[in-house]
């Protein structure tokens, strides 16, 4: 493995420490990996050390590339310095992608309280968006966020269609960063459709890292399953940007959204009530349509076909369709045809 600490400003001591593994040879299928960037907390006073390496060690025995982001604390973290840090960060690692077989469309930030506002920042406001985002007991209300800091802004009320997916925890006791940060974070999420996990430990302190006894002795009382969430979050991180495999990484399991009525086209993973309300995708899915007219009626006579469309309208038609076994061999070419309609 290469371990290189990179100062980004030297002014203002930001630096990027890369944990670059091997690809190629004995490992055997892997010719790049995925990656998390890093962002520890200390309430942009300080980077916590139990934040930084601890951490970045948990990822690297997934078999991902760890980087890690010391951004402008104390008088320089005036907004938005340390969003510029994250970007910097992020275009350094794009441009060493080749080098350190960095798969770009896989990377993933890590924060912790302070660190989980600067990487929710970078979810929902930066110009170069990670692939996913790990959320713990982060700062993500705007009114915990300007204790912070008056100009540090509000994540949740950031949170678009555009949103990468986001793994959530933190402890219901926490009395540093109240759990309402984490739930409005989730309803944020779910308002825009988008793909997300959330573990709420019913107490515990805030700070505790991986949960790890070796990294601080916990004075309070702690539930020794909050450590779950490292092995979670990487089960997270598996699911939306495929695993291991032997010709290279795997299919993916998780979509980044729930379903696709928040794209500006529609697509088979829009729900069905969103089609159906579009009169030119009606058109284009006249003779499925009929098809599924022929195969569903059946299965509840009482009722016309719109009537079932309405019952069944949060399904996405991918999913209609494909429990009925309707079309499924021309899924490609009705997806074509549904993406030339604006999804108004």
């Amino acid at each position: 493995m290469k371990y290189e600490t990179i100062t980004l400003c030297k002014e203002r001591n930001v630096t990027l420490t890369a944990m670059v593994q091997g690809v190629g040879g004995e490992f055997r299928g892997i010719d790049a990996r995925p990656a998390v960037l890093v962002i520890p907390g200390g309430g942009y006073m300080f980077c916590s050390d139990r934040e930084a390496d601890p951490v970045a060690a948990a990822y690297l025995r997934a078999g991902y590339h760890a980087f890690i982001l010391r951004y402008s604390c104390g008088a320089d973290a005036v907004w938005p310095r340390p969003l510029q840090d994250y970007e910097e960060a992020m275009a350094l690692i794009d441009a060493h992608a080749e080098e350190w077989h960095v798969l770009r469309d896989k990377i993933a930030v890590v924060g912790f309280s302070a660190g989980g506002h600067l990487a929710g920042a970078a979810a929902t406001l930066a110009k170069r968006r990670p692939a996913a985002a790990v959320l713990g007991y982060a700062v993500l209300r705007e009114d915990t966020a300007h204790e912070l800091g008056e100009d540090k802004p509000s994540i949740v009320e950031a949170v678009d269609e555009n949103t990468c997916p986001c793994f959530l925890f933190a402890t219901r006791t926490d009395s540093v960063v109240p759990i309402q940060n984490t739930l409005d974070m989730m309803n944020a999420l779910n308002r825009c459709q988008t793909s997300f996990e959330c573990h709420i430990y019913p107490y515990g302190p805030h700070g505790f890292s991986t949960g790890d006894p070796s990294i601080q002795g916990l004075e309070t009382v702690f539930p020794r399953r909050a450590e779950n969430w490292v092995e979670d979050s990487i089960a997270f991180l598996r699911d939306l940007f495929g695993d291991f495999g032997p010709q290279g990484m795997t299919e993916p399991v998780l979509r980044s959204h729930v379903n696709d009525d928040a794209m500006a086209w529609l697509s088979l993973d829009c729900s069905i009530a969103r089609i159906f309300g579009n009169p030119e995708a009606r058109r284009v899915l006249a003779s499925t349509i009929e098809k599924m007219r022929e195969r569903i009626v059946p299965f509840a006579p009482e009722m016309s076909f719109e009537d079932m469309m309405d019952a069944l309208g949060k399904m996405t038609l991918r999913e209609l369709l494909a429990e009925r076994g309707i079309d499924t061999e021309h899924f490609e070419e009705l997806n074509t045809a549904l993406h030339k309609i604006p999804n108004i």
